[in-house]
């Protein structure tokens, strides 16, 4: 048995504010989930996050109260906290007094997202994420599916499906060809489940999908393998989930700003047959990126079957 947390990187109405939508999905045997949830919450123990969600955009943005404070690299975590505290409740009591509403609301909402973290230097923040990408880069049984639609790229006339809902069949189809590959000579059948981070404005539609899939199949698998539709859980309080976060992170800050440090490393963990990646997809024209050189995509339809069983599966 498999499961895959998905997650999603970007908007996916058109144009919106960003121009790719990554979906990505990390598919963990369930052998071996108790072994690399540990992992990841013993990282997150050491920066002081042990019962914090894990979520790679905000840690990673810059806090400028951090930088007005002196000497705040020297000062212990709980000092730091509070002079970042101050700060912020210094802003938002001007905000509430003479500034808009609105700049008040998303000061407000962005403190929020980062409170947990501010006890952290943007460096230490840095080491943190890159510590956990590390970790996800050398679990060999673990497998990264990830579609990354380039929206200027993307003709919903064409494809008869919103960006989001071609994004979820393009996983569908890897995953359950990745389970139908798996069965080895001892003929054991592998089936997989969908965990979705949860998001209102789109669980109902995609539930609905999902069952079509299971009902038609996708355009290009019937779906056998894969049971139940998608759960649609509080990423805050699933490990796995906030793996998928960064991988879409990771995928989207590589096609959009050239950051490619952070991809390789989740990058590593794409499903592959031999050299060939067949699990990420980079849906555009034509592009020389590395997902695009690994995947050797000829055309928009192309859906190559999932990687053979590796050895040495018993390792995490």
């Amino acid at each position: 048995m498999h499961v895959c947390y998905i997650d999603e990187s970007g908007t996916s109405e058109i144009p919106g504010n960003t121009s790719h939508f990554v979906l990505a999905g990390i598919a963990v045997p369930i052998r071996h989930w108790k072994t690399l949830d540990r992992t990841i919450a013993a990282i997150l123990q050491r920066y002081g996050l042990a019962d914090e969600e894990f979520h790679t955009a905000w840690i990673l943005r810059k806090y400028l109260e951090q930088s007005r404070i002196h000497n705040f690299d020297k000062m212990d975590w709980a000092t730091r906290r509070s002079a970042v505290e101050r700060l912020r409740n210094i802003q938002l009591l001007q905000l509430q007094k003479s500034g808009p509403s609105s700049k008040y609301r998303q000061a407000k909402k962005n403190f929020a997202h980062t409170r947990a973290y501010i006890h952290l230097a943007l460096d230490e923040r840095r080491a943190l994420v890159n510590t956990v990408a590390d970790c996800v880069s050398r679990w060999r049984s673990v497998r990264l599916f990830a579609e990354c639609i380039d929206k200027t790229h993307f003709n919903p006339t064409l494809s008869r499906r919103t960006i989001d809902e071609q994004a979820l069949e393009q996983i569908v189809s890897r995953f359950e060809q990745y389970l139908v590959n798996r069965t080895g000579k001892d003929r054991i059948l592998h089936y997989g489940l969908l965990v979705h981070d949860n998001n209102e404005t789109v669980a109902r539609k995609l539930t609905a999908l999902m069952r079509q899939f299971h009902e038609r199949g996708t355009l290009w698998t019937r779906i056998n393998r894969i049971i139940e539709t998608p759960l649609f859980v509080n990423s805050s309080l699933t490990r796995m989930v906030q793996i998928a976060d960064l991988c879409c992170y990771a995928l989207r800050r590589y096609l959009e700003n050239h950051e490619a440090d952070l991809f390789r490393k989740v990058f590593a963990r794409a499903d592959r047959i031999q050299d060939t990646v067949v699990g990420v997809r980079h849906f555009t024209d034509k592009c020389a990126c590395e997902i695009c050189q690994a995947h050797k995509a000829k055309s928009e339809k192309a859906l190559p079957a999932a990687a053979p069983i590796p050895p040495n599966e018993n390792q995490p």
